[in-house]
């Protein structure tokens, strides 16, 4: 998203907004200033509850969401709660929990950083999150891995070939092609699909979502880079 920059007529980007929620004000605000020196990052919001947070603003690209808060909340619920209001969420964690990690994982977000990471790569997983991209880290990929809870939705193979070529990237005016089929009938495959994720409690709302469901059932590998374009 652009605006024109009308001090001298050069396209500029318009900041991402990013809300905080941390407990601890010193994470924070450490947090915060190392963002602000990005100007394609900009944090609106600070709290140290995600309800807080909702009740400053829901107009935010990103939730940048510690796992444990002293409220007691679960990770779970509270990536869930963000969810629904169509922003995406990244946890800045110690991640010593794996059985957290996993469950906030399973809730939807695009990734898990370390607060013992170097800025560089804190900064990088901030701004890909904050353009939607999913940001794959060992701990993210073994939280996936290592959950007995992501059922198997029961896809036909001809489900299985038509998510793996959609949330790969395809439209469904190219997947219809590659697969021989009616661009209907593909539509009518993802809607098919979209509801076995629901109904295994994997919803699978949008694109992104489904190439999400995709990687952790292994239809398609997880991305080398952790700032792979979802």
């Amino acid at each position: 998203m652009t605006e024109p920059d009308r001090s001298d007529g050069v396209t500029a980007r318009v900041a991402r907004r990013i809300g905080l929620v941390e407990d601890h004000e010193s994470v924070a605000i450490g947090l915060s200033t190392m963002l602000s020196g990005e100007a394609d990052l900009e944090v609106v919001a600070m709290a140290s509850t995600v309800r807080e947070l909702l009740d400053q603003t829901v107009d935010l690209d990103l939730v940048v969401l510690d796992l444990r808060l002293a409220d007691g909340s679960s990770p779970e619920d509270n990536v869930r709660a963000v969810r629904e209001q169509n922003i995406e969420v990244l946890i800045f964690t110690g991640a010593e929990n794996p059985f957290l990690v996993r469950s906030a994982a399973r809730a939807g977000v695009l990734g898990v950083v370390r607060k013992s990471e170097d800025a560089s790569t804190v900064i990088d997983s901030v701004r890909s999150a904050a353009s939607g991209a999913l940001v794959v880290t060992t701990d993210w990929a073994a939280a996936i891995d290592g959950d007995p809870m992501l059922s198997d939705v029961g896809l036909s193979p001809r489900q299985e070939e038509v998510l793996t070529l959609y949330a790969s990237g395809e439209k469904a005016s190219r997947v219809a092609r590659m697969t021989k089929l009616s661009e209907q009938t593909v539509n009518d495959y993802l809607v098919r699909i979209r509801q076995k994720y629901s109904d295994a409690g994997r919803p699978a709302p949008t694109k992104t979502d489904l190439y999400k469901r995709a990687v952790e059932d292994g239809w398609l590998p997880a991305p080398e880079s952790p700032h792979l374009q979802g």
